[in-house]
Order: structure tokens, then C-alpha cells, then sequence
């Protein structure tokens, strides 16, 4: 049976313009392939406005509107002006995608957000780690309690699948330790240190490509990498870890003759998170750490991120991919949004 999925945006930055370019792209195939063909109903962003047109918002139309305007509430619309919770319970949406800005010390706005939408009975797909890693078990079991889903696979390694191949690929698998690259930020400024540029020089460099904000601390200093293992530490070992739980480094401290002197020793520099369960309690850190070249994660160059999975049955089990672009963290929502159809046209 065809289910009809109205959408409603809260937020509509570059995430955001993501998941509608692929909707535009690859609508025909979704339709064809996964009985997938929902609609935008409503965005509400606090920089560039709110619409709300019931019957679907033509995204095409509006992506021209907003690259030559920089505001959505230019795309005509019959309603216009409503706050994010105004969109979120008084819409037709009955999927609530949160993307707006993340923040790791209290998760709002968005964590109100997500409360409302499911309180409210509307699904949920996010990208934004402050409500998951503040908040996970209370806003999965709100979920189950409203008889709704909350989805947020793109919060740890954008659009590189996690959460899915643990669910759908790793059955019957127990996982003991995470570690990895969470941070690609980071990953790139090291790897241009170990080509020779000082640190200032590497952070510029990542700031010019785009990779660094202007403000870089929430990725140089670690909270950015700490905020995604306590996301994965809770939902694989079934716990309620904080943020202020996790020993953080970052790398603002490490110079050229750290880096020489890890590869002198046959070793690399890798910003490395890491979970475990000790003694019955969850364990997590993140910290630069010299990596020898036999671990796959040492080779790991770049702006890619990585994840090592240590299981009982399988050892270790590695995934690479981009932690970060447009059309990658996009694509962790259209993957949500497909398995969301799916749960729905099974129920």
C-alpha cells in the first residue's frame, strides 16, 4: 500500500538543500523502486522564513527561489511566518525532518523540537546530535510510547551508514568496543601536518576548503567526536552517557614534532574516539592517540571517517566513508525516510 508522507523542514540549510536535491533527482527512481513519494508540505528556518503549502511545495521552484533570494518565504505559499512548533504541530506534516544547529550543551532548540513533533504523533528524522547525544533513550522510548519512529542515522558518520548495518548487517552480532574517526575536520588538519604545514597552517587550509568553521572549536577541541561516541556508546551498549562523562582532547596541542616523531616510530596521529563497556559502566574518551600503520584506521587520510567495530563473532568490522558534505549528510536522511516508508507500509 502507498503511503503518503507529507514533510515538513525545521531548518533548511545546507543539509536540508540536500535531502530536497535528491528528492528532486532521484524522485522517479524512489517511486519505481521503493513505493517512495512523499511531499514537502512546510519549512520553517529562523534565518531565511517559514511557508506552509498543504497540498506540496514544488522543491525545485523553491531551491531557484532561495539560491537567488536566500529566503524561502519568497516561494509563494499561502501560509507564512509560523515558528518552528507552530509548523511542527498545526501543519499537515506528518514527518518532522530537524535539521537546524546543533548544540551539545543543553540540544536546543532542536531537542524541543523533536519532544514536540513526537508528542504530537509525527515521525522524526534528524541529522543534529544535540538531542541524540543528550537525550537518546528518553526521546527513543517517547517515540515508542507515541507509536511513532525517530531516526537520526546521519548524527555520527553523515551519510556513511552506521546504525542500519548494525541493525539490518550485524544480527546477532554483540559489539565490545567502538573506535574511531569521528571527525573529519580534525582528520584533515593532521593529515596536512603530516605533509609538513604547522597547525596553523593545516587549520587555514581546512577553513578554506570548507571543512572548519571560522570557529573551529567544537571540532579542533573534540566536543564535535565526543557528542557522536556517546550517540553510539548509548545506542550499542544500552546506557545514558553524557557528554561530561567523556575524557576529551583535542588536537590544538599537538605540533610537527609530535607528528615526526609517531611516524619515526612507525606510527600515525589519529584523533580517536572510543566506547567500551568495563565492570558493568560505559567507558568513553576521545583523544589523539599514535596508531600503528597496521591499524586500519591509521590509514584513514584526510576528511573520511571511520568506524572500527570489535565483535564477538566477526572480530573487527571497519566502515569508511565521508563524514560530512551536502549531498552525504542528505543522503542520511533519504536512507531514514526510506526505512521509515518501509516500517509504515508494513504496520
Amino acid at each position: 500500500m502507498k503511503m503518503e508522507l507529507n514533510l515538513a523542514f525545521i531548518g533548511f540549510g545546507t543539509v536540508g538543500k540536500g535531502l530536497a536535491e535528491l528528492l528532486i533527482k532521484k524522485g522517479k527512481e524512489l517511486k519505481q523502486k521503493y513505493n517512495f513519494e512523499p511531499k514537502v508540505v512546510a519549512i520553517s528556518d529562523k534565518i531565511k522564513g517559514s511557508i506552509w503549502k498543504s497540498d506540496g511545495i514544488d522543491l525545485k521552484e523553491l531551491l531557484d527561489t532561495e539560491a537567488r533570494t536566500g529566503k524561502v518565504d519568497f516561494y509563494q505559499a499561502p501560509s507564512k511566518g509560523l515558528d518552528p512548533l507552530d509548523t511542527i504541530t498545526k501543519t499537515n506534516a506528518d514527518v518532522i525532518i530537524e535539521v537546524s544547529y546543533t548544540n551539545l550543551q543543553t540540544g536546543e532548540p532542536a531537542l524541543t523540537h523533536v519532544k514536540t513533533a513526537l508528542t504530537n504523533g509525527k515521525q522524526v528524522v534528524t541529522t543534529n546530535k544535540g538531542p541524540a547525544a543528550l537525550s537518546l533513550r528518553g526521546l527513543e522510548e517517547l517515540a515508542e510510547k507515541e507509536g511513532v519512529n525517530f531516526f537520526y542515522e546521519g548524527t555520527v558518520l553523515s551519510g556513511t551508514p552506521v546504525f542500519s548495518l548494525i541493525r539490518d548487517g550485524l544480527r546477532g552480532a554483540k559489539v565490545k568496543v567502538i573506535e574511531g574517526i569521528l571527525n573529519g575536520t580534525t582528520n584533515y588538519i593532521l593529515t596536512q601536518m603530516e605533509e609538513g604545514k604547522s597547525y596553523e597552517d593545516a587549520l587555514k587550509d581546512a577553513q578554506d576548503e570548507g571543512y572548519a568553521e571560522a570557529d573551529p572549536t567544537g571540532d579542533v577541541e573534540g566536543w564535535d567526536a565526543t557528542g557522536k561516541i556517546v550517540i553510539l556508546a548509548n545506542k550499542l551498549f544500552g546506557g545514558e552517557m553524557s557528554v561530561a562523562n567523556v575524557e576529551r582532547k583535542g588536537i590544538t596541542s599537538i605540533t610537527p614534532g609530535n607528528i615526526n616523531l609517531a611516524k619515526n616510530k612507525g606510527k600515525r596521529i589519529k584523533l580517536i574516539a572510543r566506547a567500551s563497556v568495563e565492570g558493568g559502566k560505559i567507558r568513553a574518551k576521545v583523544t589523539p592517540e599514535e596508531l600503528p600503520l597496521t591499524n586500519p584506521l591509521a590509514n584513514i587520510n584526510g576528511a573520511t571517517n571511520a568506524l572500527t567495530l570489535k565483535t564477538d563473532v566477526l572480530g573487527e568490522v571497519t566502515m569508511v566513508g565521508p563524514g560530512a558534505g551536502k549531498i552525504e549528510t542528505g543522503y542520511a536522511l533519504l536512507n531514514d525516510l526510506l526505512e521509515l516508508n518501509k516500517r509504515l507500509e508494513k504496520s
